[in-house]
This record gives structure tokens, sequence and C-alpha cells, in this order.
């Protein structure tokens, strides 16, 4: 299904969808939460969950299935949606100017999560590949050469970070980083309760972050998620849907060093005129550091570098 040149799978979006999006009522407080595929949204949704919902008390939480707790915008039956009790959470791989303009009217407070494109990239390829009654690729290659034209679902990563990227100024959005995340989950939390408005002590802040490490979420998923928590959560590849079992760096597994160098490129071009974050903190994340690592000329009148993702080797 494709809508406005965009290729959507057709088991989330019809086009009686996005008729629907157009007059979805937002409220001044939802939390939008906005990702492109495979930059780990479920982690993302898992830990605004403990304070939005119980003000940092996740024990409550525990045995609430997941389904009664946010919505996808693009699944959800909006009629449901309206049930749903303040503040509401609201999932979406959507760009930003695809999104209903009540959102936007009414101040809704969005996170953007962003992970390096390559780890996305072969995450989202494994996702094709290991997932039932969805397409799969013949190759890396094949994959690649989609992805690299935005022929995905949800379309282009790098048509995603440009619209976002233009609003990162805005008063309402935050900007967070998958990488950051993994290398400091603690300082994450504290970050996104801050920008929600939830005053949290420390130990609730350890607690929320001690419990949505992986390994803790795999634990409860079947609470938490319900029958489907033994496959988002499964022992052995990775946890494909929640994308955060993969390790910081696995693109180099995969990539040659033309797609590496290809890819680079290709956020020159997407980075000029344009601030280096989220764009390139995101393509920097898990790059090799200091003489690895070459400096790329600066962006167009600025002295920001553009830091250069290294070599697939």
């Amino acid at each position: 299904f494709t809508h406005q040149g965009i290729p959507y799978p057709v088991t989330m979006c019809t086009s009686e969808t996005f008729q629907a999006l157009d007059t979805f009522e937002a409220r001044s407080d939802d939390i939008v939460l906005a990702s492109y595929p495979k930059c780990g949204s479920n982690w993302l949704l898992h830990i605004v969950k403990f304070p939005v919902l119980e003000c940092g008390d996740p024990e409550k939480y525990q045995s609430r299935p997941l389904h009664n707790l946010f919505c996808k915008l693009t699944v959800c039956i909006f009629k449901r949606m309206k049930q749903f009790s303040s503040p509401r959470i609201l999932a979406t791989h959507l760009h930003y100017d695809k999104l209903p303009g009540s959102i936007f009217e009414n101040n809704a407070k969005i996170l953007v999560l962003f992970r390096n494109p390559k780890d996305t990239a072969v995450s989202f390829f494994h996702f094709h590949n290991d997932v039932p009654d969805i397409p799969s690729y013949g190759s890396w290659d094949e994959f690649f050469r989609q992805f690299m034209k935005g022929q995905v679902s949800w379309g282009s990563y790098f048509d995603f970070a440009i619209n976002w990227n233009k609003h990162i100024d805005d008063a309402n959005v935050k900007f967070i980083l998958y990488e950051d995340l993994k290398e400091n989950l603690t300082s994450g939390v504290k970050q996104i309760a801050e920008f929600l408005g939830f005053s949290l002590t420390e130990e609730q802040i350890e607690t929320i972050s001690t419990r949505s490490t992986f390994q803790a979420m795999r634990a409860k998923s079947q609470e938490t998620h319900g029958a489907v928590g033994r496959f988002l959560f499964r022992k052995g590849k990775i946890a494909l849907v929640s994308g955060i079992s993969s390790e910081v760096g696995d693109w180099k597994n995969l990539f040659r060093e033309t797609q590496s160098q290809a890819m680079d490129e290709k956020f020159q071009e997407c980075g000029s005129g344009y601030s280096p974050f989220p764009i390139h903190r995101a393509a920097e994340a898990g790059e090799p550091k200091g003489s690895e690592a070459p400096q790329a000329p600066p962006l167009p009148g600025t002295t920001q570098q553009i830091p250069s993702w290294g070599s697939s080797q």
C-alpha cells in the first residue's frame, strides 16, 4: 500500500487509516513517540509508560497488558482511542508532515528516537526475513538497494530524519538517541521524565532503569505484552520487533565497504543546511573514535564537523 509516495505495510495502514488521521483529535497532554522502524520504539514505550502511567511506581504496571496502555496511530481503532484516559501515549513511524495537524495545534509533547542508520538498516533487514507474514528479501544487497531508495515500509530513513531534524528547536519536541540510552539508561530515563514534566526521585529513576533493561523486559514479557511477549523478547538472535537487543555497531557484519561509503555520502547530502543533531549524531553513534574516524569537511556555513562513519572493515 502506497500513500503520497511512501510505501506502508498493509497490515497496519490503509487509505481509511489516513482519512481517519485527518480528523484525529489530539489532546494537549498526549505524548507522541516517533521513530523510524527498528530504532527501539518498543523500548522507548516501555520506559515512558512507567513515569507517565504510574508516576514512578512500576509495581502497579506489571500486570496490565500493553494494548490497554497505548496506541499506534496507524493501527488503532480511533473510536477506542477516545476512551483512553489521559495522558495517552501515541506511537508512530510516520514522518513529521504525515502526522495529524491537531498534534501540533494542541502542542502535544513529542519524543523522537533516532538510531545509527547502518544498525537500523541491518535490524530492518533481519526483521523482514525472520518475522512471518511480511515480505522477505533474497539477500542483504537487495534490501540495501531498496533501503537507500526509500522503497521499504515507512519510506526513507533519510527523509524521516530530515523532516524531523527541521524541528529540533521546537519546544514540544525532544530528540533521543538509541545509543545514548544503551550507554546510560539512567540518564536517559531522567531526561525523558523531566521533559514530560514528571518529578521522580533518584530511587524511582533507578527502579525504572533497572526494569527497562532487555533482560528485565523479557522476564515480564508475557505479563506486559500478552501472547506476543514470547516472540517480542525471545532468546536467540534478537528480539527483532523491539529492536533493543542488537548491539551498537552490528552493521559491520553485513555492510560492504562500498555500501558504508554510499550511506556516508547520502548523509553528507542530507546534512547540508541542517543541524548536525540528530542526523549526524545518530550516524556517528557507535562509530570508531580518534584516528579510526577521520574528520569530514564542516557543514556549509558552519564550523560543525560532519562525523565520518569509518570503515566496515
